[in-house]
């Protein structure tokens, strides 16, 4: 066997027309090689693969996820990683929703996937394509254990207060009516991450979390487990994200049936694809925000001040719920690469014991960091999220104990 494939792990993160993957050593995170494949089904497909040093792209068209990922292993073949041949320790999967049923990485088998499609209602847009990503590398590497790790997992077990919903409870418990929360394997790693920085036991400590990308969530965590966090049934509610709008008055959706003539598919869509950001502004790249933002846009400034306005009601609501907070860390794009957006976030805060300090706020790093003043009562800390690696070593000591 090569070297660079013993022990192993493939991730893989597949999209509704894209897979992301990864070969890493879960023990050292090291990645022997990385990429994605993107625009499954249209016309022109693409993948870009990198190792090595070396950058490998293919432009052609990608019927499904099947052929995206066959793709993808014959990439590995013509650059040294033959892993149909080779073989890899273990296949970690990203499924967005677990629902009541999965709450810890599971061994995946026939019966697990059905259980995964069944669960599709919760997650229409993510499970299915997570299903079309397992399918495949099972069918490509059928004596590889192949283990699903769920995003709704790390919050599975939220207080009943915090993940319960003021509906009819035999309405909420017909139809799996409950928060769930996501992003849950970048929030258990990152507040991980963090109490390592502070040299401190993630059980003494009082944590916030801001997962700021495209998606985005927070979460409050007492004691290295999670009390409350932003989204909910869905990837929709709490936070102002790139496309999606957060939290809304439920009112609207009647509202816009009503008053638009808009069918339910049509607010779906709205409320999810054409909101946040990208609907205050027409854009939801966060630089090409901040470059309108500093030519005069008012539209886009509104979006930013929206923005900031909800996360700093769910730091507030969450300093409360943990009766003070330790250390607060942002992570994924917008969160590791906006000062901006961690300055205005904290801003004003110091009796809280608050404080970002500018220089190393601003300071250009790609290394987990800390960005508060020395001595400041709270720590405010940068930490780049790796949900690859997360899942990589959740596959791998799972198949360790199952033998």
């Amino acid at each position: 066997m090569s070297k660079t494939a013993e022990g192993m792990v493939l991730v893989i993160n597949s999209g509704s027309s894209s897979i992301k993957y990864q070969l890493l050593d879960p023990d050292s995170g090291v990645v022997a090689a990385s990429g994605m494949v993107e625009r499954i089904g249209e016309d022109e497909g693409g993948l870009e693969h990198r190792a090595d040093g070396d950058t490998t792209e293919r432009r052609e068209p990608i019927a499904d996820h099947a052929a995206g990922l066959r793709l993808v292993f014959d990439t590995f073949a013509a650059t040294g990683h033959d892993l149909v041949r080779e073989g890899v320790r273990a296949v970690g999967h990203r499924v967005v929703h677990g629902g009541e049923v999965f709450y810890r990485p599971t061994l995946i088998d026939d019966d697990v996937v059905a259980s995964i499609s069944e669960l599709a209602a919760l997650a229409p847009l993510h499970n299915p394509a997570n299903v079309a990503g397992i399918e495949s590398a099972r069918a490509l590497l059928p004596e590889v254990p192949q283990v699903a790790v769920f995003d709704t997992a790390f919050f599975h077990g939220l207080p009943a207060a915090a993940k319960t919903y003021a509906i009819d409870a035999e309405v909420a418990a017909a139809h799996g009516i409950r928060k769930y929360g996501f992003h849950g394997t970048s929030h258990e790693y990152v507040s991980g991450r963090a109490a390592e920085l502070l040299g401190r036991d993630p059980a003494e400590l009082n944590q916030i979390v801001f997962h700021l990308g495209n998606g985005a969530s927070a979460s409050a965590i007492r004691g290295g487990q999670p009390v409350d966090t932003s989204m909910g049934l869905t990837p929709l509610e709490g936070l102002v994200m790139g496309t999606r709008s957060g939290d809304l008055d439920p009112g609207i959706v009647a509202h816009l049936a009503r008053s638009a003539h808009l069918d339910i598919d049509q607010i779906d869509t709205l409320l999810n694809r054409d909101s946040g950001i990208k609907g205050l502004s027409g854009v939801n790249d966060f630089r090409e925000l901040r470059r309108r933002i500093a030519s005069g846009d008012e539209a886009a400034e509104l979006a930013y001040d929206v923005y900031i306005h909800r996360l700093r009601r769910y730091l507030g609501a969450y300093l409360i719920e943990l009766g003070g907070v330790d250390a607060i860390t942002f992570t994924a794009g917008v969160g590791e690469n906006s000062p901006q957006v961690r300055a205005d976030a904290l801003a004003g805060l110091s009796r809280f014991g608050i404080e970002v300090d500018p220089v190393a706020n601003t300071a250009e790093s790609r290394a987990a960091r800390l960005i508060s003043p020395s001595g400041a009562p709270v720590a405010v800390l940068v930490v780049p999220t790796n949900e690859e690696l997360a899942i990589a070593r959740a596959a791998r000591h799972l198949v360790g104990r199952l033998g």
